[in-house]
């Protein structure tokens, strides 16, 4: 393994230190391996770890994040509550003797609501693909640590 290509490993495991902190593996040298020995040893891991599971954690730092969902998406949800609301409000209008001004008190209202919904929507959709990136650097963690332990070093 070159110096460059374990380099550039580190700043990927760098890179997704944020995210996946906690189950970023700590590797010791547990039958007195030199600290070049032991990038080598990670360097090969990486590159049957990678191969084992599919997932490449330097090409998951590099991709970019996915687009934030477009207001279109919230402003259709909106546009719904709205109508939602304006047509609730304009009964309740007509009861009070002006469906007018019950038909717009209910449209702010199903607008708001609207969009509550729309952002409720979207945290779940973000959740959602943070747990999956998070099931597959466990899954990649996994891999590497079972690799490093065959080869002497204790993983935690």
């Amino acid at each position: 393994m070159n110096s460059i290509f374990l380099a550039r490993c580190a700043l990927a495991w760098v890179a997704l230190a944020a995210p996946a902190a906690a189950q970023q593996p700590i590797v010791y040298p547990a039958k007195g391996q030199s600290a070049q020995q032991q990038q080598t040893d990670e360097g090969q891991c990486h590159v049957w770890a990678k191969n084992q599971t599919g997932v490449d954690p330097a090409a998951m730092a590099a991709a970019p994040a996915p687009p934030p969902p477009s207001n279109t998406v919230g402003g259709g949800e909106r546009a719904r509550g709205a109508a939602r609301g304006a047509v609730g409000g304009a009964a309740i209008g007509a009861i009070a003797g002006d469906t007018g001004k019950g038909a717009a008190a209910g449209a702010v209202v199903g607008t708001v609501r609207g969009g509550r919904e729309a952002r409720q929507k979207q945290g779940a959709q973000q959740q959602s693909v943070d747990n999956q990136r998070a099931q597959q650097l466990d899954t990649y963690n996994r891999a590497i640590g079972a690799c490093l332990e065959a080869r002497g070093y204790t993983v935690r």
